[in-house]
């Protein structure tokens, strides 16, 4: 059904990111009733939170970093959300971010509203003491606004297992009380769950399995290039290369490489791990011999006439300046946000189908969900039952939203946003709405 608040969800911002993400709602409002009230609330962030960090550096200097908190919406539980350290981290960024964690969240049925954090700093120019003390720093401005209760956050871009375990013993040093459940993605032995490394990446190939076949596509047909072979993409191209798939290209931040007939990708991992560079290698133990391949630019990458494209970087890597040379069949978003809207029109019209980054890249989110409970109760899971929880989720969504898409002649972006949309006006629904108070 039409509704007539349509594109008014989000608040109206300077920064072009969070104007962008609500220009994604503006169509599946088009299907789903929501009320005055519920638009409302969702029209901005709960509370937002600017903070300065102190940090003695190493030569006895002092540099004070800009650091963010959102709580975007707490209408389905404490909020949840990652911490990313980037030269590039901005309000609005991290607005926009904790805007699409409400409704990732929303998609995955999690107990969880949205939100974000981020500090603006290159954690490439920081010793190991100088992270600590950013990290502990962070955590030492913005206690009274997390909880486990209130606000839990986790691992985003350039933080780990390691900067979470800081953030937690900082958090209960505070408290004077040890409080695993405030931050996930922390190290095993401090209450960390077994598969969050690598819970991006196992959620997007449960998500891709789950529409291979709906799609006619069998994986020893299939070529797949990767844009970002980090944590998430890294774990990802080794996935679908073990399950059979042709992963002819990868790509860093330094540029990538490309062979038509496949990577090996262990032995392009083995080699990153060792020299944090991608070379076209094929590895027999320590030996390392280099393969026919071509040096592209992550630019060329994303044009690259494959079956499946995957950004696993950042932003805005696929904008109305190059979506009509995108060749691709199939994308699936596993970095947040990889394909801005107008870019989105395009695609659509070229016929390229793309899956959602609130679906596809939802699996850390849900492993950080199975840590959280795992710390309350004390009772910790395998490997396997991680795993085979975290596949369960993935595949009923992205089922969900298949027949979604297909009952409403829509794009799976748009079923995405109508499943969320349903979901969070029904938790805003029973707090009260204006015809409950009418006379």
């Amino acid at each position: 059904m039409s509704n007539p608040n349509s594109g008014t969800i989000a608040h109206q911002v300077s920064g072009s990111l969070l104007s962008d993400a609500n220009t994604r709602l503006e169509k599946a409002l088009r299907y789903v009733t929501i009320g005055e009230d519920a638009i409302e609330r969702l029209r901005a962030p709960k509370a937002s939170l600017t903070v300065s960090i102190p940090v003695r550096m190493d030569d006895g200097s002092l540099r004070v970093f800009q650091g963010y908190r959102v709580r975007y919406d707490d209408s389905r539980g404490p909020t949840k959300g990652g911490i990313r350290f980037h030269p590039g981290v901005t309000l609005d960024e991290v607005e926009s971010l904790a805007f699409w964690m409400t409704f990732k969240c929303a998609v995955l049925n999690l107990p969880f509203g949205g939100a974000k954090g981020g500090v603006t700093v290159n954690p490439k120019e920081l010793s190991k003491f100088e992270l600590e003390s950013l990290s502990r720093g962070y955590i030492d401005a913005i206690a009274d606004f997390i909880g486990p209760d209130v606000d839990i956050p986790a691992p985003d871009v350039y933080t780990n297992a390691m900067i979470m375990g800081w953030m937690m013993d900082q958090y209960s040093t505070i408290r004077r009380q040890i409080t695993p459940g405030v931050v996930t993605g922390k190290p095993i032995t401090m209450g960390g769950s077994l598969g969050r490394e690598t819970a991006t990446a196992m959620g997007a190939f449960f998500s891709i399995q789950t529409l291979m076949p709906k799609l006619d596509r069998k994986p020893s047909e299939t070529t797949v290039a990767v844009q970002g072979f980090g944590n998430a993409g890294a774990v990802l191209a080794e996935l679908l290369y073990r399950a059979g798939y042709k992963v002819v290209a990868v790509s860093d931040s330094q540029g990538g490489v490309y062979a038509a007939q496949g990577l090996d990708i262990p032995s392009v991992r083995q080699i990153k791990d060792a020299t944090r560079g991608i070379k076209a290698v094929y590895c027999r133990g320590s030996v390392c011999s280099q393969i026919d391949h071509e040096v592209i630019t992550n630019g060329q990458l994303l044009e690259l006439d494959v079956d499946i494209l995957i950004p696993a970087a950042l932003e805005n890597q696929i904008t109305a300046e190059n979506a009509d040379r995108i060749q691709a069949r199939y994308i699936f978003e596993v970095a947040n946000g990889p394909i801005t809207s107008a870019a989105d029109a395009i695609l659509e019209s070229k016929g390229i189908q793309v899956f959602p980054d609130i679906l596809v890249n939802a699996g850390g989110v849900t492993v950080s969900y199975f840590e959280w409970v795992q710390n309350r109760s004390g009772l910790y899971w395998s490997l396997e039952e991680v795993n085979r929880r975290l596949n369960e989720k993935m595949t009923e969504e992205t089922e969900r939203i298949w027949v979604t898409a297909k009952e409403l002649s829509c794009s799976m972006r748009t079923a995405a946003y109508v499943h969320a949309l349903d979901r969070l006006g029904q938790a805003l629904r029973t707090r009260g709405t204006r015809e409950d108070y009418r006379s």
